[in-house]
C-alpha cells in the first residue's frame, strides 16, 4: 500500500489498485509509471497542487481515490501529506490548516450531518468530491462554508482527476444547477482526455488511462448546452 514513505517506489515501478467495481465488478488495475506520471501532472494543475500544498488524505488508500486524487501528486512535488482514516466527528477539526483534501458523496453527507458543519469555515479549503453522484446540495453546502469545491469524474482506469467543475463561488453553483439536467448528475465540463459518446455511452482516451486505445466506461452521459457534462447510469448490458 502507497505511504508518505514508500511513494518513490510506488512511482517509479508502478503498482495495482483495486476497483470499485462500477465497470463490471471490482477487479485489480496496474498502474504503470507512464499513467501514474501523466495521472499526477493533471491532479496537480486542476486542482492547483504547489510544493506548499498540505494535503490531508482521509480516502482508503487501497483505491484510487485515495492514493492517486491527491496523494501521490502531493508528494510528488514535495507537497506535505497526512494519511488519516476518515472520522465524520473529527475532521472539521482535523482539516485546519490544510490546503485540500478528497472526500467521496458519503463522506461529505455525514460532515454535513455534523453539529458543527453549519458554523464551520472551510476557507482556504479545496475540497475534491467523486467515486459516486455528488449533488448540488451538497456542493452549495461546502462552498457556503468558503471551501472550493471541485465536482469530480474519473476511474481506476484513467485518472482519477479527469473530468470535473470546480466551483469557487455561490453564483457558480447556482448558475450551473439552473441549467442542470433533471435525474442526472454533474461529472463535469474541464476534460483532461479525449471522450467521445456513442449511443448514450461515454468512451475516454489519455496518458491517463492504463490502456492505449478507446476506454468504454459504461456510463450513460448527456451533455447539455453549455458543454457540461452529466451522469445517467450505468449502460444495460446485453
Amino acid at each position: 500500500m502507497l505511504t508518505t514513505e514508500n511513494w518513490r517506489q510506488y512511482l517509479e515501478e508502478g503498482f495495482t489498485l483495486t476497483s470499485s467495481g462500477t465497470s463490471g465488478g471490482p477487479k485489480s488495475i496496474f498502474q504503470t509509471p507512464e499513467k501514474l506520471v501523466a495521472a499526477n501532472r493533471i491532479a496537480i494543475k486542476a486542482q492547483r497542487i504547489t510544493p506548499d500544498s498540505r494535503v490531508l488524505t482521509v480516502c482508503r488508500m487501497t483505491h484510487a481515490g485515495g492514493a492517486l486524487a491527491q496523494t501521490l501528486p502531493a508528494l510528488s512535488i514535495g507537497a506535505h501529506v497526512d494519511i488519516v482514516p476518515f472520522n465524520a466527528f473529527s475532521f472539521l477539526r482535523n482539516v485546519a490548516g490544510y490546503t485540500h483534501t478528497h472526500l467521496t458523496p458519503a463522506h461529505c453527507e455525514l460532515v454535513m450531518q455534523t453539529r458543527s458543519f453549519p458554523k464551520a469555515d472551510l476557507a482556504g479549503l479545496f475540497v475534491a468530491c467523486g467515486s459516486d453522484r455528488v449533488s448540488f446540495e451538497m456542493i452549495r453546502a461546502f462552498v457556503a462554508r468558503g471551501a472550493v469545491f471541485m465536482c469530480n469524474w474519473g476511474m481506476t482506469e484513467i485518472g482519477p482527476i479527469t473530468i470535473n467543475t470546480v466551483f469557487d463561488s455561490l453564483n457558480k453553483v447556482v448558475e450551473y444547477h439552473a441549467h442542470a439536467i433533471t435525474g442526472a448528475s454533474l461529472l463535469g465540463d474541464r476534460f483532461y482526455c479525449e471522450t467521445k459518446v456513442e449511443d448514450g455511452v461515454l468512451s475516454v482516451r489519455g496518458d491517463c488511462c492504463v490502456y492505449k486505445d478507446w476506454f468504454c466506461t459504461g456510463d450513460q452521459v448527456v451533455v447539455n448546452e453549455h458543454d457540461a457534462m452529466y451522469y445517467l447510469g450505468r449502460a444495460k448490458k446485453d
